[in-house]
This record gives C-alpha cells, structure tokens and sequence, in this order.
C-alpha cells in the first residue's frame, strides 16, 4: 500500500527501519511465551500505517528525533495489543494472512500478551517525558475500549444507523489514527492550530480506511486482506454495506441482512454478496470513504508545505485506493 508512495521509497522505509529496532527491542520478555507470542504477531508485519502518521505528523514539522520512532512503535504496540484482543473477542482464526495468536497459543496466553504490549506501550510513552503525550494516549485507549464494548452492543442490531455505525468506527478504529497523529505533532512543537489539524487528519484517514475495510468485507481478495471474506457477517457486524442494504435496498435485500444479522451465520454469505453487488452500496460506501479521505487532505492546508505533508495527502488518497 506504500511502497508506491515516493516518499515512502526515499524516506520512510529507512524511518520503519528504526522503528522495527524498537519495537524488537521492546516485545522482548523474561517471561519466553511473551518473546514468543509478541515476536509472532509483530513479525507479521501489517501496513505499519499508524506508526507512519506518527512520524509524518512530526516530519512535516521539522522533527527529527529518536523519540518519533519510540512514539510511533508505541503506537503500533497498542494497535497490535487490540488486535490480539479483538481475534479473541472475534474467534478470528487468520489475521495478516496467518493463523491468529489465539489459535495458535489458546485465547488465555493472547489475551496476556495483549495486556502486557498495552502496558510496554505506556512504558514508551512515559520516556516521551510529555504529560501531554501521556494524556492524549490514556484518552485515547479508554476511547478505543469503549469503542470495543459499543462494537459488542452493536451485534446483530438491524436497528443501527448510520450515525451510530460511524461513531463505533470512530471510537475503535480512527481515535488511535488521531492519537498516532496528535503525539507526533506534540512531540514536533505544534501550534494549536496544527496539533488540532493533524489530530483532525488522523480521524478522517482512519475513518475513510474502516469504511474501505468493510467495503473489503465483501469485494476483498482473502489474500489481500489478511483475513477471510465474510467475517463481519459471521459475527453479525452491522458494518456500513450492510445498514445501507437494510435503509436503501430491496425489501427482499433488507429482510436477508436482517436475517443474516441476527443469525450471525456465514451461510448467509453468498445471497448477501448477491444483493451488494447488485445494488450501489459499495459505491455509496467509497464516496464516503473518499469525502473522509477529502476532509483529511484539507486538513493539512494550515501546515508548511514539504515532502512529509505531501506524502500525508497521498496517504489519505491511498486508504481509499485498496478497493480502486
């Protein structure tokens, strides 16, 4: 997703390079089933998208400092951590392409290591020496969770609306691309008014590149998309495609989402991608990614103009991109 970006090919890849050496570091234990656990999940590698806002929000200020790489891995600690409870949660058995934690090691060994990377997270952030860092990251995380237990709720409701869908994505998902963007901000010196477009920045991006992964629910190639087709609706997620069908589809699309919803059966699978494709909520679905995607580059106007912030505008451009 960004090797094709330039920036990424003349910068960036060396920036992850630094740091990968933290977060190696980092997950290492005493304790051998944490080192192994830790190492297997962050060994999968992933888009590394949050640690790369992180340190673009700061490069696009003129930081340039060791504690950006700490910061970012510290963000990427904390989105591994979820994910690691969220397979729980999910009874998800592949993630990035493999096999998750939890089906290899037993839910109770993912769920610990997930603990403790949250907590070797905080670990990182307080080497920040920032209050402010501290704040942002304990906000946020008590969000993300929140997030979580509304995601939770939301199983199965054929009753949510849009409003409220967009509200669980923002809490689970796009917060930590808000936080990962405000630290590295923070860190760089920003004034208000560019702390509080870059944490603006990360929100939108974050919320554009959920609504594309539930497009990828349905349009997705398992390969590409680390993990199968149809998951959402086998957990009875009311994801957008779906509260679409269920508001502007046929009577007969609306009563099989509903249906399919409530019985949380992957069986249902076939006949509900029948009815998306042959309605327009996928598209609906992109031209809300892509106005997200939008109101994040407009974000990035107060900011000087240079490779980092470029680079940020292609990135916002790119989370929309996968499904193109």
């Amino acid at each position: 997703m960004l090797e094709n970006l330039p920036y990424f090919q003349q910068n960036l890849a060396a920036d992850l390079g630094r740091v990968d050496v933290v977060i190696n570091r980092a997950v290492q234990s005493e304790v051998a089933l944490i080192s192994q656990i830790g190492t297997y999940i962050i060994s999968a590698g992933g888009k590394r998208l949050r640690p790369v806002i992180t340190i673009l929000s700061g490069r696009a200020l003129g930081c340039d400092n060791d504690g950006l790489y700490s910061l970012a891995a510290m963000v990427e600690f904390i989105h591994t951590s979820t994910l690691l409870h969220d397979d729980v949660v999910d009874e998800s058995e592949l993630r990035r392409g493999r096999k998750t934690a939890n089906n290899l090691f037993g839910n109770a060994a993912a769920v610990l290591v997930g603990d403790f990377l949250y907590t070797r997270a905080f670990q990182l952030m307080v080497g920040s020496g920032s209050m402010k860092i501290l704040e942002v990251m304990a906000d946020a995380t008590n969000i993300i969770a929140e997030g979580e237990v509304m995601q939770l709720m939301n199983i199965g409701n054929i009753d949510i609306t849009e409003a409220q869908y967009l509200q669980v994505i923002q809490y689970k998902t796009a917060k930590l691309f808000e936080a990962a963007a405000q630290v590295g901000a923070i860190l760089a010196g920003a004034s208000a008014e560019q702390e509080a477009a870059l944490r603006d920045y990360g929100m939108y991006v974050g919320t554009a590149f959920q609504i594309i992964d539930d497009v990828l629910d349905y349009s997705g190639d398992p390969e590409q998309i680390g993990k199968n087709v149809g998951d959402d609706l086998a957990e009875g997620k009311p994801t957008l495609p779906l509260i679409y069908l269920m508001n502007q589809g046929s009577q007969a699309a609306a009563a099989d989402v509903r249906a399919a919803l409530q019985n949380a059966d992957r069986s249902y699978f076939e006949k509900i991608h029948a009815h998306v494709a042959a309605s327009d909520a996928l598209s609906y679905c992109i031209e809300q990614a892509k106005a997200a995607a939008g109101k994040a580059a407009a974000c990035l106007d107060v900011l000087p103009d240079n490779e980092a912030t470029r680079a940020m505008r292609q990135l916002a451009e790119v989370s929309v991109a996968r499904v193109m």
